[in-house]
């Protein structure tokens, strides 16, 4: 199945336009992420605890948060999980003082409103600074190690001209990703690092499939310039590209509607990282080993010249 047959689009063409464009994102990203003392950490990352309780009766998060707000934790995150009729909730309270134990706390204040039947705790997740600490650290070095691997295959699979690029690519899909999640405040949790590591695979696939069929076409098409061999290219892998991508985008906008506010994370920067992974498959990673290749033979004919000239 095609969407696309025989197109002809200048894409390569545009790549002064989509350069801008793409250095905006990454500098507005950046700066925000700066301003705002880096994402919204939830307490996997910062510390606290997390518990999952399952009510008896219908009841509402304002209920909730006015049983736990007189004993300090009127500002604790109430998020419903699954159906209405399920009366499941997720509490999560920051990081408290040493010897505090928050879920005891929180056990007895719903005991008093709603009474030792009126509720089950599914499940309690106490996490300590420390221990957030070192998982902020994985993360970083999970997504750098990563990086790190995908530069090395690429090389050995294509070049380096095009492993940078490819890197680039993916350095520009999580920041830009990352910048916007931190724009609209949502919380960078554990689930949302599986999303951004997601990210990183979904984009150098992508990228990977361009890649494969410029170097298959610089075999077959020898007379042509390599940046209208990258256009082919393109062209030629557009309605792969829009298959899947659309495909992906159907499916996580269904799970970002539909399945929850406990995944709304997930589905939120797997959908964003979908789209600038589509995006920089051609007009980052692909126009950088292009002007890379490029750049290197204007400074091989300047340096011929410069000989002949002596």
């Amino acid at each position: 199945m095609e969407f696309f047959r025989q197109t002809n689009i200048n894409f390569i063409g545009a790549r002064k336009f989509t350069y801008v464009f793409s250095a905006v994102v990454i500098i507005v990203g950046i700066a925000y992420i700066i301003i705002n003392g880096g994402p919204n950490y939830g307490t996997d990352f910062t510390g606290g605890t997390s518990m999952e309780i399952r009510f008896s009766t219908v009841v509402t998060p304002a209920q909730i948060r006015d049983a736990i707000s007189d004993v300090g934790f009127g500002d604790a995150e109430i998020k419903r999980i699954g159906e209405q009729s399920e009366n499941t909730y997720l509490i999560r309270i920051g990081q408290m003082a040493e010897g505090v134990q928050t879920a005891d706390i929180i056990q007895t204040e719903l005991t008093k409103l709603f009474g030792q039947h009126g509720y089950e705790i599914l499940s309690v997740t106490q996490i300590g600074p420390k221990i957030g600490g070192e998982l902020r650290r994985a993360a970083l070095y999970s997504v750098v190690i990563a990086l790190i691997g995908l530069l090395i295959y690429i090389s050995w699979r294509f070049e380096f001209k095009f492993a940078v690029g490819a890197i680039i690519a993916l350095f520009h899909d999580v920041i830009a990703t990352l910048g916007i999640f931190t724009i609209v405040g949502m919380e960078f949790s554990l689930t949302v690092l599986a999303a951004f590591l997601t990210i990183v695979g979904y984009s150098i696939n992508d990228t990977i499939v361009v890649y494969d069929r410029i170097r298959e076409n610089l075999k077959v098409i020898r007379r042509e310039n390599l940046t209208n061999v990258m256009n082919i290219s393109v062209n030629q892998t557009l309605s792969r590209t829009l298959l899947t991508g659309v495909s992906t985008l159907v499916v996580l906008l269904v799970l970002f509607f539909m399945g929850g506010e406990v995944i709304h994370g997930f589905s939120f920067a797997l959908f964003i990282g979908t789209l600038f992974g589509t995006y920089s498959s051609v007009y980052v990673a692909s126009v950088i080993a292009l002007d890379w290749q490029l750049w290197q033979e204007k400074r091989k004919s300047k340096r011929t010249a410069a000989r002949a000239a002596r």
